[in-house]
């Protein structure tokens, strides 16, 4: 491998590494804060969020990201191999032609996911590809060995791996970094575990909010509070990762209230024109019928916890699945002949909201104050709070 070659590549890999170690960072906020916003939200279609928390964001509850963070870990170490006069330097161009060749198919259907499934362009995403597809290029030229030889290369490479301590040290703290990695990167509350404590505010902490909240713009939102004092409406769409983490991290905020004291209200605003007209493109394909179902297990008593399964199972949630899950969860066993209907009443939800400002999801009214994206669950309380208080 000459020392172009080999420059190319660590700079590649090191791109690669940075982006995903920042990718890292950024899904780890989004876990730990669901009203966390990055560098790389830019836009509704210009965003690291939907991305990460999508089906896609991770595998078996790991992050994609973390899989970048080994994956060009690992290309460095393989480039370090690669210098003259080491035992596997002549081996050490195709073993990362291989890998990077793997790392090709990758980043094409994530690439495929983002740009027509969720419609999104993810800045750190598409570095990582770019770094992928330098790698690939730049190593399919260095490379002089045939691949049908590896397998035996890679025998000899390990007994001389084992027989130099520095290599050996070396490949274990790898290891062990990456068992690390996978093991102990927090994993997304599950529906029905107990929701964290939300922090106490300070009085300052207090004041400054009450401040902010009180200058926020009021909307007419005409929905029956039954007597109550504060009126919360969320606009929320089943396939919306934050939906789901204010759902999980809001749960155990409005428990603490009587429901003579606060009224909540769940309408639907799914992502997808089949039945919104406020959105001009798909992204969330199953959405109007989990909204749907929603509607028709609401007379049986079932809605919360059809909402509770579809939360808990959101990144399997396909038209499929909201069938099934309407039948063996809700006790909806005419979805298909109910389903026009239905997405009627989906269609009317959607544009009430769309009247009152809803542009994305959730949104949520409290006594007609629109917070975009919800707030952390303590801010969610004072804010009930202080329209408690004031009786507005």
């Amino acid at each position: 491998m000459t020392i172009r070659a080999r420059a190319l590549l660590a700079g590649f890999a090191a791109l690669g590494l940075a982006a995903s170690a920042a990718a890292t960072w950024v899904h780890y906020q989004l876990l730990a804060n669901p009203d966390y916003s990055s560098f790389c939200d830019i836009s509704t279609t210009v965003s690291c969020k939907q991305a990460y928390l999508s089906r896609y964001g991770s595998v078996a509850g790991v992050p994609v990201a973390v899989g970048g963070v080994i994956f060009f870990t690992l290309i460095l170490l393989l480039v370090w191999a690669g210098r003259g006069g080491r035992p596997a330097a002549d081996s050490a161009p195709a073993y990362i032609f291989v890998a990077s060749t793997v790392g090709l198919g990758v980043v094409l259907y994530l690439a495929y996911a983002s740009f027509f499934v969720l419609k999104e362009v993810c800045p750190l995403c598409v570095t990582t590809y770019a770094a992928v597809i330098g790698l690939f290029v730049v190593s399919s030229g260095a490379n002089s060995l045939r691949i049908a030889r590896l397998p035996s290369r890679a025998a000899r490479d390990a007994r001389v791996l084992i027989g130099r301590p520095a290599a050996l040290v070396i490949a274990l703290l790898f290891l062990g970094g990456t068992a690390s990695a996978v093991m102990f990167f927090p994993q997304p509350q599950q529906a029905g575990a107990a929701a964290p404590v939300a922090p106490v505010l300070s009085q300052d902490q207090r004041s400054e909010f009450e401040r902010w909240w009180n200058v926020q713009e009021k909307v007419d939102v005409p929905y029956a509070r039954d007597g109550a004092k504060v009126l919360v409406v969320k606009f929320n769409d089943y396939q919306c990762p934050p939906c789901r983490q204010t759902y999980l991290a809001f749960e155990s905020v409005l428990a603490h209230y009587r429901t003579s004291d606060v009224k909540y209200v769940m309408k639907h605003f799914p992502l997808d024109p089949a039945c919104n007209a406020a959105v001009s493109s798909l992204v969330h394909p199953a959405a109007c019928d989990a909204a749907a179902a929603a509607i028709m297990a609401g007379p049986k008593g079932t809605a919360d916890a059809l909402t509770a399964w579809f939360f808990a199972h959101q990144e399997e949630l396909s038209p499929a699945t909201v069938r099934t899950a309407a039948k063996s969860v809700a006790g909806i066993t005419d979805f298909d002949a109910r389903r026009a209907a239905a997405l009627k009443e989906v269609a009317a939800m959607a544009a009430e909201g769309a009247k009152f400002g809803v542009r994305k999801t959730p949104t949520f009214f409290v006594n007609g104050r629109r917070i975009e994206g919800g707030l952390p669950p303590q801010y969610f309380k004072e804010a009930i709070d202080l329209e408690l208080k004031l009786g507005r």
